[in-house]
């Protein structure tokens, strides 16, 4: 491949900061837009995958999220926020939704949202977790918490430089972690607490401090339980503090 063609590839899947509609454009970002569902996917009883079609997107880093909000005839509104788990580069923004038990939002996005709806939508939303791609990177999530680690991996695989990001995540079995192909696929190290074979046990001592790298910036997301024993782990085997960047999730009502 020649240097030009080589260069065009990589512009292709470049995150542009400085134009309008770019990830910095955090005005833009904040407007509520109409979505429109593409695809509907459920991986498991207790998920689904939604792809948009945003107007006058703007185009997110890996580890943003996106706020969805549901409208009442009455006026009554909820909404809540879902990490982005497609690549920059996608021309579709794909969300990873976990279906909280009555829970307003996530209940009405798995059962009720079929292709052609509109959603309202604001985002991407978040700078302290987001990850270029342009630097070394560890990744390590827990549960649903594995969905922007995927846009990562989505975006890594984009600019043709696997070797930048290494991934962890832990679930209780296989039918619970979000990605399970894909992640298996991409050699993640995959810990599974309550299923036997391949991927069984824990991500314990042992495991984090093969991930530790000084020179990386570690992406840690997951429950607040989950994140904080993983911090403990990495700080324990000599990963700098200053270089984890967390982001927790907890209950919120779905």
């Amino acid at each position: 491949m020649s240097s030009s063609a080589s260069a065009g590839i990589h512009d292709r899947f470049r995150v542009p900061d400085d134009r309008a509609g770019g990830p910095n454009d955090r005005r833009a970002a904040a407007k509520w837009r109409d979505a429109r569902v593409v695809e509907v996917a459920h991986p498991a009883v207790d998920a689904v995958v939604l792809r948009l079609a945003v107007p006058e997107r703007v185009q997110h880093h890996p580890g943003q999220h996106y706020v969805v909000r549901l409208r009442a005839p009455d006026g009554y509104t909820a909404q809540r926020s879902y990490s982005v788990a497609s690549a920059p580069g996608d021309d579709l923004v794909e969300l990873f939704v976990e279906r909280i038990s009555d829970g307003e939002v996530s209940g009405y996005l798995a059962d009720v949202v079929e292709p052609g709806d509109e959603l309202e939508v604001r985002g991407p939303i978040g700078r302290w977790f987001v990850w270029t791609g342009r630097t070394p990177a560890v990744a390590i999530g827990g549960g649903s918490g594995v969905a922007p680690l995927v846009a990562m991996l989505r975006h890594v695989s984009d600019l043709r430089h696997p070797e930048r990001l290494r991934l962890a995540v832990s679930a209780t079995t296989r039918a619970r972690l979000p990605y399970a192909d894909e992640l298996e696929a991409a050699g993640a190290r995959i810990a599974l607490t309550r299923a036997p074979g391949e991927h069984a046990g824990r991500l314990d001592a042992a495991a984090i401090a093969e991930l530790v790298d000084p020179a990386a910036t570690v992406y840690l997301c997951g429950s607040a339980r989950f994140t904080g024993a993983m911090e403990t782990l990495l700080v324990d085997a000599g990963q700098p503090e200053g270089s984890i960047r967390v982001e927790r999730f907890g209950p919120t009502g779905g």
